[in-house]
This record gives structure tokens, sequence and C-alpha cells, in this order.
């Protein structure tokens, strides 16, 4: 590699390396969010529903925009709004505000992530030379979301959960102005391409309004012609959006495609993966700080090993086990860890919160399950399919992931102070997670892939 595609490499790496670790880094850091603002845990998780779900609402309107505006153009872009943003949620007076950055936030992450892949895979030619920069490049996204919990709970304890967005200014500035410098200019595209942003739009808008109304359902009672409003009107968007995709001739996304069987059953277990992930980071955090009183930065060092044997997994367990066994039981062997961590977990709340249990949870979830269920699930969405298609199936799977999390955590929002027993968080949340982990065990099970 010559020196300038190391700088190229190094940049597109640490720009999706803070948008993972953005994913993550909240989550020991909302417990003190909670706090300063006086909110309820229903209300908090408002923060991670917000960023996955314009992060996946918008992630293929992000691939498109990269294609036709260029990599360069809209890598700096993102990187711009993700760094405005970080201020302004570091600054927030309300939590109000503070929910509007974040959301902002997850939408400069949908333009940062697939123009970054764009930039390495355009830079990198060669087969081998971008196998390996890819690597590199996947390794910083494994790192970020591996670390966040960690990093955030250092900072919201030394440095308060403000810092938990404003690390990532001086970071940013530096990739700003390194991409400005480095990435060569965009070459506008021979074929003039117009992408379908209003799709993207009307899918954003019914997944908030759907994890709106379903966050609501508690207050049925009070709120009951709102709620037949909204999911009125999820249901008219839904409509308009698949009679706009089968009429535009460059659509979002190919309606043929999500038929294959690969991708039905990619997207599945993608959607049960991120709800039942989301919401178990998110439960954890509680369960630490809010009922065992651990600080935010003990919490966050009594998970580091977890951080560490999720990347030997990935180097040296995952490898043999994915040449024993076909994609699909290596899918359902990851699932089956997480079903184990979400017994675990519930057990574990069941019994005073005992640690050892709890910690055999955060192995079985961190520290196995999500390296084998990310990786599996990732190739099973493209089993099967033309190599021209790999991309939009890709990013169909990714966005399901973040679509998942973002929903999983509406429903979740509504168990987390059920039935009365003084603790910050319920077990039946615990209990709605393992529903999430054997839900999408038995979809990997019913579904078949073509041979």
């Amino acid at each position: 590699m010559t020196r300038k595609k190391n700088i190229i490499l190094i940049i597109a790496s640490i720009g999706i390396f803070v948008e993972a670790l953005d994913i993550a880094i909240i989550n020991l850091a909302v417990p003190s969010v909670q706090s300063h603002y006086g909110l309820s845990s229903d209300t908090v998780q408002w923060l991670q529903t917000l960023y996955v779900l314009l992060y996946g609402g918008f992630l293929i309107i992000g691939g498109k925009l990269s294609d036709v505006k260029g990599r360069k153009t809209i890598f700096i872009t993102g990187a711009v709004l993700f760094l405005l943003t970080s201020l302004g949620a570091g600054f927030s007076p309300t939590f109000g505000i503070l929910a509007f950055f974040r959301a902002i936030q997850g939408l400069a992450a949908a333009l940062i992530m697939p123009a970054a892949l764009s930039i390495v895979t355009h830079t990198f030619t060669e087969t081998r030379e971008r196998g390996k920069a890819i690597a590199i490049f996947s390794s910083f996204a494994a790192i970020g979301s591996g670390s966040g919990l960690s990093i955030g709970g250092l900072i919201a304890t030394y440095w308060g959960w403000q810092w938990v967005f404003l690390i990532n200014v001086p970071v940013l500035l530096i990739v700003i102005l390194i991409a400005w410098v480095y990435l060569d200019a965009d070459v506008k595209p021979a074929v003039k391409q117009k992408p379908d942003v209003i799709s993207g739009l009307v899918l954003v808008a019914c997944l908030l309004m759907l994890s709106y109304g379903v966050h609501e359902l508690g207050s049925i009672s009070e709120h009951y012609l709102m709620l037949l409003a909204l999911f009125a009107a999820v249901g008219l968007g839904l409509i308009f959006l698949k009679k706009r995709l089968a009429a535009e001739k460059e659509p979002l996304v190919d309606l043929n495609l999500l038929r294959l069987p690969s991708i039905v059953m990619g997207m599945g277990a993608f959607l049960l993966l991120g709800a039942f992930f989301t919401g178990f980071l998110f439960v954890l955090s509680l369960v630490l700080q809010k009922d065992m009183h651990f600080s935010a930065a003990k919490a966050g060092l009594l998970l580091v090993p977890f951080s560490i044997l999720s990347a030997l997994v990935a180097k040296f367990l995952l490898p043999g086990i994915m040449k024993r066994l076909s994609i699909k039981q290596t899918g359902i062997l990851g699932m089956c860890l997480m079903v184990l961590g979400g017994i675990l977990l519930t057990y574990s709340m069941m019994s005073d919160h005992y640690l050892p249990l709890i910690l055999l949870a955060v192995a079985c979830v961190n520290g196995l399950g999500m390296t084998i269920c990310y990786t599996s699930f990732s190739v099973l969405s493209v089993h099967g399919i033309p190599s021209e298609h790999y991309g939009v199936a890709s990013s169909v799977a990714n966005t399901t992931y973040f679509l998942g999390g973002g929903l999983g955590l509406s429903v979740l929002s509504l168990f987390l102070q059920q039935g009365g027993s003084g603790n910050s968080v319920s077990t039946l949340s615990a209990v709605v997670l393992c529903l999430y982990a054997c839900i999408g065990l038995a979809w990997l099970f019913i579904k078949k892939l073509d041979h």
C-alpha cells in the first residue's frame, strides 16, 4: 500500500470507528443523562431509539447519495454534520434538544458509513489488497462497537456525560481536514441519477410514528384516538411506499430482491438481533448502575474483558466454526447463545442481581453471540445472490438491524418498570429480550435457503 492509500484507509476507518462507537457509548452514560434531566427509563431510551431508527432509515439513501453526489462529498458532509450534532448534544439545555441532535447524529452516521466503505473499495482495486483493506476497515467498526460501553462508562464518570458526545469533535475535525486534502475529487457519473429520497423519508416517518405509537400503548385508554390516527398513518404510508417502489425506474430498493429467500431470512434474523442486542445493552447499563449502584467507570471496566473476548472469537474461533458448520447452522449457534444470555440475565434479576450470572450473560451475548450472529447473518443475507446486488442486499440487512433496534426498544419501554419490584428495570423486560431471541431462533429454523 502506498502512503496516500494508507492515509485514506485510516481516514475512512476512523470515520466508521466514531459512528460505531456512538451506538454503544451512550449506554453507560444513560443513567447520568436520566439523573441530569430527571427522566424515567422509558423516556431516556429515545436517545438510542431515535439514533438507530434514523441511521437505519437513511442508510440506503446514504449509499445512493454516495454514488450520485460523490464519495468525498457525502463522507465530508456526514462528518461535518456528525461534528455539529455532537457539539449540539454536548451543550443541550433540555432533553428535547438533546434528543433532536441525537436523531440527526443517526442521519449523519447513515451518510458516513456507506461513503466510507465506498472510499475503501474504490481506493483499493487489487483483490488481495482490497480484502486486507476491508478487513482493517471492518475491525475498526468492531473495535468501536466493542469498546463503546467501556469508554462511555469512563468518560461519563470522570468527565461528565456531555463528553460522550464532545469527544467526537476533535477527532472528526482532524478527519475532515485530512479527508479534504487527501481524498480524490469526485467524478460525476456519466448518467445522471436521482436518488429516491421521498421513499426514504416516507420509510423513516412511518418507523418513527410506529415506534412512538408502540411506546404510548401503555396509556391507550387516554390516547386511543391519537394512537388510532398514528397507526392508520403508518398503514397508509406503507401502502404508498410499496406502490412507489413498484413504479419507480430507480427505486430505493428493488422489491424483487426482497422476495429472495436469503434476503428474507437475513432481514428477519437481523431485525430480531437488533431488537435483542440493543435492548440487552440498554437494560444491562441500567441494572449495573441504577440497581447495583456501580459507577459508570466501574461498570465499563467490568465489561472490558468481554470486548477482548469478542475480538479473540472473531480472530481465532469463528473461522473454524464456519468451516465445520453451514452458514445457517452458525447463525443458529449464535442465536442460541443470545437466548442463553437472555435467560441468564432474567435469572440473575430474579436472584437479586447475582453478579456472576450477569457476567455469564454478557459473555454469552457480547463475547460470543454477537460476533457469531452478525457475521453469519451478513453472509446469509447475500447467499446465492448475484455479486452485483451484494451492496444493496448488505444495505437492506444492516438497515433491518438498526430498525429492529429502534422498534425493539420501543416495545421494551412498555415493560421496563412493570411489576412494582422497586428496581429501575423489571424482570419482565429481560423476559421480553428472551422472547426476541427465541423468535429469532425459531425464524432461523423455519426459513429455508435455496441451494
